[in-house]
């Protein structure tokens, strides 16, 4: 007789859904579940009991595994190995759903000393005991109360009990056990299956399907769109730890969309991959509700791609699947439309601002720029582009506006913004395309071009001109005095129109730590040692090379007073034109550029931006203005503020 080796723990460790376990169990009981009356089997549903030599487990066989059973392939003592097995509950409990198997011992005594405790028979009618072939046997383990019996043909398997077993545990075997359970390594079975009939893994490609049939509760799927949209590796913490993520946007034939994710080992594995305007199928990924505070497509669920998921890349491009799906909507219906609602518009550029440089509240610096957009709807309004649109798209729309072109932009997933009226702001997902080949575009340029430039316009975005905000705080440098401002908990955020009147030329910039601590720098003041490196005493480190940022003094003044105003990195460099490094390069070597470069911004009058706060400096409590943005007076745009102040003020 051949000998075994069961899977120590294999119950218990399949139980618990170890992906990576084949174990190789016992079948200790089986029987045929459809059966009528008389005992003769109208069904191919098959139940057993398996032991791993010390726990059991009912176990479900597969229609497919009929065979084996009806044929006695697999009977009372036969060692099988679980290939492809899934763990559901049954009547309140765990069984294995058996899939596909490879029999390795067709005949075997029971190994072990597996016991049956009374969970087995938990919520199932207690067994019948019935005369079977002479030998008083317990009749359905599954509660079936009608005998079972032998038709002649279907050899039906039971364990031998006593009567008085029903409420205790019972061994299966009473003699000492032929085979111990050992150890195992790990076991791959023959490619022959012998004669038992043919049992294969399903390796067929998933059916591709719409977009828009996708649900959690289909099985194997697979989908094919063209990308959309990329967007940028963002990283998170939370209480699991650190992570990242990026996200991709399919478009499929049918105009379905949704958005897919990978986090992670994920990212590492298709960031690369992944291009936009390229097609590919998606499969086996897990379907989440869409989390509608991120995600702007139409579409109520959003993939999550997993370790067995695949993204693979159509060669022959479809041409069926359009590059993007656009849903453009005229500016007049903006000014009623919802804040943070996520649209799509096309318009004439008709002005560019210029790209400045703000701090964000985490200390890193993004960029930003404002375009005005006009259409035929009567309406214009403006586009706030951040971060990488300035310099893109940005630069590009600048240098046309320069020539006096005036071209066609189109915005694909813009977020509106109540701020300063209403604005459309580009987020990280947004797409930008400068005179689009689209019928849109085109029907645009021929409006324009045959008298639309002329045409009047109202600006949704109506708090703003071009160099002034209407509901900006516009005050005089004396109410900074008069008024108190700065001296309450918060401070002040007040625009001045001023000129610069004086410079401290002595100390305008500092030596500044280069370190960065992921995406912040350091920053701090760093000192030159005996040892002629520059040591940081917060990073406790030394460099050759210092960087170097401003600080800056200057005094401005306006028709009611002067005043003091303080200028850190960014706002002076957009003041000067010039960076600390070089400006102060200028000075050491005596450079007449650096006397021109202060001199430019003298007696020149702008619309500068100032934070108000009273801070503490030793004993001594006083108010410190700040400058936080710098724009050149622009006749015109202070024109027209004026006339829309006193529009109101008069009640036009």
């Amino acid at each position: 007789m051949a000998s075994a080796r069961l899977t120590p723990n294999g119950v218990p460790a399949g139980l618990a859904g170890d992906p990576n376990l084949r174990p190789i169990l016992q079948v200790v009981n089986l029987r045929c579940v459809n059966v009528d009356g008389a005992g003769a089997v109208r069904g191919d549903r098959w139940r057993g009991l398996v032991s791993d030599g010390t726990d059991t487990c009912p176990a479900m066989f597969a229609g497919q595994l009929s065979n084996l059973t009806r044929s006695g392939a697999i009977r009372r003592g036969t060692v099988i190995q679980l290939d492809e097995y899934v763990v559901n509950f049954v009547g309140g409990r765990k069984v294995f759903v058996v899939l596909n198997l490879t029999v390795l011992i067709p005949e075997c005594d029971i190994i072990g000393n597996p016991v049956i405790t009374e969970s087995e028979f938990s919520n199932q009618t207690p067994p019948r005991v019935e005369q079977f072939n002479g030998t008083r046997q317990y009749g359905s383990m599954a509660g079936n109360p009608s005998p079972v019996r032998s038709n002649g043909n279907v050899p039906v398997f039971r364990p031998s009990m006593s009567e008085n077993s029903l409420n205790t545990p019972t061994r299966l075997n009473n003699k000492a056990p032929a085979f111990q359970p050992t150890a195992q390594p790990s076991y791959r079975p023959a490619p022959s299956y012998k004669n038992h009939g043919a049992i294969v893994k399903n390796e067929a490609p998933a059916r591709i399907i719409p977009i828009s049939s996708l649900n959690p509760y289909q099985g194997r799927w697979a989908i094919k769109g063209r990308v959309t949209a990329k967007g940028d590796i963002r990283r998170y913490h939370n209480a699991k730890g650190e992570g990242k993520v990026f996200n991709f946007d399919l478009l499929d034939s049918d105009g379905g969309e949704i958005r897919v994710a990978c986090f992670n080992a994920l990212l590492d594995r298709f960031y690369e991959v992944v291009e936009v305007g390229k097609v590919y199928v998606v499969s086996r990924g897990n379907l989440k509700p869409a989390q509608k505070n991120f995600n702007h497509l139409n579409n109520e669920w959003e993939i999550m791609l997993e370790n067995g998921s695949t993204v693979e890349l159509c060669p022959d491009e479809d041409r069926s699947i359009p590059s993007q799906r656009y849903d453009f909507r005229p500016i007049s219906e903006i000014e009623d439309t919802p804040t943070a609602t996520m649209i799509d518009i096309i318009g004439v550029v008709t002005s560019v601002s210029p790209c400045t440089t703000l701090l964000k509240k985490n200390g890193t610096e993004t960029q930003k720029r404002n375009v005005s957009l006009k259409d035929m709807s009567g309406r214009s309004v403006d586009v706030t582009m951040w971060g990488d649109f300035c310099n893109r798209e940005g630069s590009q729309l600048q240098e046309m506006a320069e020539r006096g072109v005036f071209p066609v932009l189109a915005v694909k997933t813009g977020r509106v913004t109540d701020f300063n009226g209403k604005s459309v702001g580009t987020i990280s997902s947004s797409q930008l395309l400068v005179d689009p080949d689209l019928s849109e575009a085109h029907t645009l340029r021929q409006w324009f071009d045959g008298g639309g430039r002329d045409a009047s316009t109202q600006s949704i975005s109506r708090d703003i001109a071009p160099a002034a905000s209407r509901n900006e705080n516009r005050k005089t440098v004396a109410q900074i005095k008069d008024d108190g401002l700065g001296m309450q908990d918060k401070p002040d955020w007040i625009t001045v129109k001023a000129s610069i009147i004086f410079f401290k030329s002595d100390n305008f910039c500092y030596t500044a730590c280069p370190t960065k601590e992921g995406d912040r720098q350091c920053n701090k003041k760093v000192t030159k040692g005996t040892s002629g490196l520059w040591c940081c005493d917060k990073c406790d480190k030394e460099f050759e090379q210092c960087d170097y940022r401003y600080l800056l003094q200057l005094q401005i003044q306006d028709h009611s007073g002067t005043a003091w105003v303080t200028a850190f990195q960014e706002a002076a460099q957009e003041l000067l034109g010039c960076s600390a490094g070089d400006l102060n390069r200028y000075k050491e070597e005596q450079d007449p550029r650096f006397a021109e470069t202060m001199l430019s911004c003298l007696f020149q009058n702008y619309l500068l931006r100032l934070k108000v706060k009273e801070e503490t400096y030793g004993d001594e409590r006083r108010v410190k203005n700040t400058l936080v943005k710098v724009d050149r007076f622009d006749p015109v745009g202070e024109s027209k503020y004026l006339l829309d102040l006193i529009s109101r003020s008069v009640g036009y």
